[in-house]
């Protein structure tokens, strides 16, 4: 753990760049800002990845660290129980339901119950895109990526025959959940869960409502990339927040003012890796159980950050007529596409947060 007393003007993050300073068209109330000093914490220990904490609420260090304290409890509750790679003492896991899978039912945390039935409504919510029974077709590709970093010359991409026969094996279906007695079991043993398209989202915003629930305001959770704004500035402002060129990342596409959301962009750019001179990223379709070609970036805003994490891998997966339709018949969901030839398109809603000036 690692104390961050004083902030850089900006913070680089998977897709996003938010900057800590007030906006352009705000610059008559960033005396005020000023005056706080923004307090940070970083941790390096959830999700396989960096997790930060800001506060802009003029807070004591005894409150603030508190604060981060509450947060800090949370991911790591959420980050024990949705690895799918190690089994901690005392508690029932996704690894220790996937180890059982074929078997007997897992008694689980009510915690786990709770996601698995949320994660079950985003399947039928994006027809079938954001489904945490891929399991099968997703450990082959991440596997050829482990591979891949290891021993890059003999990198492979899995085969169709392993994908095809992974495909059988990820019904949604397969995944029974006992809410009334707290149990979960995969009836098929060859399935398997990964919520990375959901996890990390979702736990950010498990923190936020913690927070929200003691009085908190004018925080920024960033969970490794996954944006958490938590009310606005002290004087009402909002932040100033960047999305990523995915054609050349030292740039932005855009800039939008947001609060009291989230913004969650899924990319080609950050996970990947190249066999033959091909690049592979990690965002599997599943209906061709390869890399999606639709877009190269996508960012999702909207008030919650699990809803906001799913729906940017979901609608990564499918063409923009069909995403569009899913996106409009949600309340408080403003999304963008970006193509490979860097041309944008825009949710109707999303305009009015873009910031022009910048």
């Amino acid at each position: 753990m690692k104390l961050l007393k004083t902030l850089p003007c900006l913070c680089l993050v998977l897709g996003l760049l938010v900057f800590l300073t007030g906006c352009p068209e705000t610059a008559h109330k960033a005396d005020q800002n000023a005056k706080i000093e923004p307090q940070g914490m970083v941790y390096f220990t959830y999700f396989d990845t960096v997790s930060y904490v800001y506060s802009y609420a003029g807070d004591t260090q005894a409150d603030f660290e508190k604060n981060c304290g509450e947060v800090a409890q949370i991911l790591e509750d959420y980050h024990h129980l949705f690895d799918i790679y190690y089994e901690y003492s005392g508690i029932n896991n996704l690894k220790t339901i996937n180890l059982n899978a074929g078997g007997d039912a897992v008694s689980v945390d009510q915690r786990l119950i709770d996601f698995l039935l949320y994660a079950k409504e985003l399947y039928t919510l994006t027809g079938g895109e954001m489904n945490i029974m891929m399991g099968a077709v997703l450990r082959p590709w991440h596997d050829s990526r482990s591979a891949a970093s290891n021993d890059p010359v003999n990198a492979r991409i899995p085969t169709e025959e392993e994908l095809l026969s992974a495909s059988a094996h990820t019904d949604i279906s397969l995944l029974e959940i006992d809410d009334e007695n707290n149990t979960v079991r995969i009836s098929d043993p060859k399935a398997s869960i990964d919520v990375g398209a959901l996890g990390k989202g979702y736990a950010a915003e498990m923190a936020a409502k913690r927070l929200k629930e003691l009085g908190v305001t004018s925080y920024v959770l960033n969970i490794g990339g996954n944006i958490r704004i938590i009310g606005t500035k002290v004087d009402g402002s909002t932040w100033l927040t960047g999305i990523k060129d995915p054609q050349d990342t030292s740039k932005y596409a855009t800039y939008l003012n947001l609060a009291n959301t989230s913004c969650v962009t899924s990319g080609v750019y950050e996970r990947f890796f190249t066999v033959d001179g091909v690049r592979y990223h990690h965002i599997i379709d599943k209906d061709t159980l390869m890399p999606s070609e639709y877009f190269t970036s996508l960012t999702v805003i909207c008030e919650d950050s699990g809803l906001a994490d799913a729906l940017s891998t979901a609608l990564f997966c499918m063409s923009y007529e069909d995403g569009s339709e899913i996106v409009n018949s949600l309340d408080g969901v403003e999304v963008l596409w970006i193509y490979s030839d860097g041309e944008m398109k825009m949710s109707d809603g999303l305009h009015a947060l873009v910031n022009d000036k910048k």
